[in-house]
């Protein structure tokens, strides 16, 4: 019963995905100056359906809202030219304060956006610069991990009335709620002042019953709950020794990996320091994933590529055991199996995972696998190439004692090599353009070995799995509405009740009054 309900409600997204796009086409493209949107963002509606799927999740499937949430957030991307914001378009000194920036995971594995407040004041000078440099950081996130959520950290530390801006906080909640559908996770407040209170309070209003849950007041204690002491700085009990400063951005530093025997010699290290800087460039635009973490930040594991027969030789004994992936991300050069996560559990039997890449091009295609972790992770082959036609399987896998976490990311890079066997690929990967490097990332995913249902259901195949998964946020989210509702509706009683209180505290003072009048007023005998 199970898999015809499923394939049901996927035929369901499929037509509510398909009539928004047909709708916003006819009644907002069509209908309105072709000026009013940027058509890059029009085009990708058309044609990516996890935006579309996003925009109408975020408004429980409800068309009409869809639709009106869409038309906002293309306004607004063409109003402060969102597709076109680089580093260079910010002013510099908004990125020297240190006032806003990617970094570090909650416990969940959502990425961390921090939000200094104390860093930040009023100004109606730069209010439109300081809602752009916010765009930026959130498109730059959204380019790198689609369909990744955010956990927005308020850092109120030292933070008095002075700070709060209350149009630009208005502006960074409409972010979450409009323009980036499905991006918030959570949004931790830490260390409030208890004289903001009534702002907050209006904050949370803003929310909507949508995000209303999403909303967390924490102590210093208790953003423990949320976050690991890893990723937390100092002031708030944690041992992340992270400082931010600028320039780079606090991504665009990386380590090389270590193994067993000490430093391990790759390619790129046998070139000169002229060759490294130009690799380093390419690491930085090919894996910018804002991961700036304590000493381990975005590291790479790169093998010599062995043989075709040594290959042949010893898939078997290094797939065995391995998961076997259920989904594939469907990509223009490789198809990528499993399409989003790696699942990794606690036993014996759960620590090894099997990448398979195939092959869709008439043309060798090279490929490399990077890790954030590579002192966890064992990943062979690492780099090599794929025939046409044909499939490569990689096994990756948990080294020595190491636990996977949900922070860890893995990164399978692929470039169409045209004149297969004129060039090495060290050779090849500096030479490659940029923009012809086909780049899919995959998260960790941790099985919970206790619970034997988790693991079969996060096994089922289907693409995605996660008709049930949408259904239960559906109902979550109808609940949350209906209970903001009936609160409203409360709200709305208790007011009525003191009203007519009021009304019969006056019918009864009157009515006194009216006996006194008519007492005083009858003759004396």
């Amino acid at each position: 019963m199970a898999e015809p309900e499923q394939h049901e409600g996927e035929q369901d997204l499929e037509k509510k995905i398909e009539e928004t796009r047909l709708r916003f086409n006819n009644e907002f493209v069509q209908a309105e100056s072709t000026e009013k949107y940027d058509s890059r963002d029009v085009e990708r509606l058309q044609t990516d359906d996890a935006l579309a799927e996003g925009y109408l999740t975020w408004r429980m499937y409800v068309v009409d809202d869809a639709l009106k949430m869409i038309d906002d957030s293309f306004q607004w991307r063409k109003e402060f030219g969102v597709n076109d914001l680089t580093e260079s378009s910010i002013p510099r000194w908004m990125f020297e304060t240190g006032a806003v920036y990617l970094h570090g995971y909650d416990k969940e594995g959502n990425k961390l956006f921090w939000f200094k407040v104390k860093l930040h004041s009023k100004d109606t000078k730069t209010i439109v610069d300081k809602k752009k440099y916010v765009a930026f950081w959130l498109e730059r996130y959204a380019k790198k991990e689609p369909g990744m959520p955010l956990t927005v950290v308020f850092d109120m530390a030292e933070s008095g009335l002075s700070n709060i801006d209350m149009e630009f906080v208005k502006y960074v909640i409409n972010c979450f709620k409009v323009y980036y559908p499905k991006f918030l996770s959570k949004m931790i407040i830490v260390d409030m002042p208890w004289i903001m209170n009534a702002a907050w309070k209006i904050v949370k209003s803003w929310l909507g019953p949508e995000a209303i849950s999403k909303l967390k007041f924490a102590s210093r204690s208790e953003v423990h709950t949320f976050i690991g002491p890893e990723y937390l700085p100092t002031h708030m009990g944690g041992t992340d020794p992270f400082k931010y400063s600028y320039p780079p951005l606090p991504d665009d530093d990386f380590q090389t990996p270590i193994s067993d025997n000490g430093h391990i010699v790759g390619e790129d290290d046998t070139e000169s320091k002229e060759g490294e800087l130009e690799v380093k460039d390419a690491l930085e635009s090919s894996f910018n994933s804002e991961v700036a973490v304590k000493p381990k930040k975005v590291n790479f594991l790169e093998d010599s590529v062995k043989s075709e027969d040594s290959d042949k030789t010893d898939t078997s004994a290094r797939t065995k055991g391995a998961r076997k992936p259920l989904t594939t991300f469907k990509g223009p050069l490789l198809d990528v199996s499993p399409a989003e996560e790696l699942s990794f559990g606690s036993g014996d039997t759960e620590k090894k995972c099997l990448i398979i890449l195939s092959n869709v091009t008439k043309n060798q295609v090279a490929f490399k696998v990077r890790t954030t972790a590579p002192e966890k992770y064992r990943v062979k082959p690492s780099s090599s190439c794929c025939e046409p036609g044909a499939s490569v399987e990689i096994v990756v896998s948990l080294h020595g004692g190491s636990q996977a976490s949900p922070q860890d990311r893995f990164l399978v890079m692929a470039a169409e090599m045209e004149n297969a066997g004129s060039q090495e690929l060290a050779q090849f990967w500096k030479e490659v353009p940029k923009a012809k490097i086909m780049e899919h990332r995959l998260r960790c995913n941790i099985l919970e070995s206790f619970k034997p249902a988790v693991s079969i259901l996060r096994d089922s195949p289907v693409d995605t799995g996660t008709s049930g998964q949408q259904e239960l946020d559906i109902m979550l989210m109808r609940m949350t509405a209906c209970n903001f509702r009936l609160e409203q509706k409360l709200n709305s009683c208790l007011w009525l009740q003191k009203v007519l209180t009021v009304l019969v505290l006056v019918l009864v003072a009157l009515n006194l009054l009216c006996l006194y009048l008519l007492s005083t007023a009858q003759p004396k005998s």
